[in-house]
């Protein structure tokens, strides 16, 4: 009990290296690619899965947008896997931190606007002054939406950083408090342990739900730019 709450947050070492980068690309070995004829049931189960994602997030977007289907679906695969490995005991969740986070939504965001720019300037441009705005307000609403537009990134970051930290703390929480009243009373010590069972079920479901959310938001700011 007396472990530092956010122990689990501090990125592990090896001899004093970082080993954050080996973490990051460990998930790339969960999806094997495979040059048979016939896949077996987990290749085929994780080809439906992205189908099924891909052509639920790509109908909104033209033949330009699709061009990324690769990018977004990369994306989501990786923050799942790594979000849903985080869940492991004694493990590092990467998508914990911060700069993580913002080292992925800065260049995609950037991406989609600078795409915006190019290829639709004048659709860009008047996102900055909705249509029909008094005068005098011009000035101000120019700012607000130059602030909400570089805020974005911003949003996606710390989206995903809280939620997932919220829910490792929780679970570090009521997992301490259930081995602290193990001795004292086991009925409650059992009650802790249930609200933990489900807890821990949830915290599946969120892993997922952060990472989808995280990859709509890019491919709707893909949308609104192509």
């Amino acid at each position: 009990m007396n472990e530092n709450l956010f122990s689990s947050f501090v990125t592990p070492t090896m001899m004093g290296l970082p080993i954050v980068v080996l973490i990051i690309m460990f998930p790339t070995m969960l999806f094997p690619s495979t040059n048979r004829l016939i896949n077996n049931r987990l290749v085929a189960i994780q080809q439906w899965l992205i189908y099924l994602t891909s052509k639920q997030m790509l109908s909104i977007h033209n033949q330009k947008g699709q061009t990324w289907a690769l990018m977004l679906m990369s994306l989501i695969l990786f923050i799942g896997s790594t979000n849903l490995l985080g869940l492991l005991p004694h493990s590092f969740t990467p998508t914990t931190q911060l700069s993580m986070n913002l080292g992925m939504a800065i260049p995609l965001w950037a991406g989609t606007v600078i795409l915006g720019f190019r290829h639709k300037t004048k659709a860009s441009l008047a996102h900055f002054l909705p249509q029909g705005t008094p005068l005098p307000l011009i000035p101000m609403l120019i700012i607000i939406e130059t602030i909400s537009l570089f805020i974005q990134p911003m949003a996606l970051a710390v989206r995903l950083t809280a939620n997932i930290t919220a829910g490792h703390l929780l679970i570090h929480l009521i997992g301490g408090a259930t081995l602290a009243l193990t001795n004292i009373n086991t009925t409650t010590a059992l009650i802790t342990f249930t609200i933990l069972m489900l807890l821990t079920i949830l915290e599946f479901a969120v892993a997922l739900i952060q990472a989808y959310v995280f990859t709509l938001l890019v491919s709707l700011y893909l949308h609104d730019n192509t």
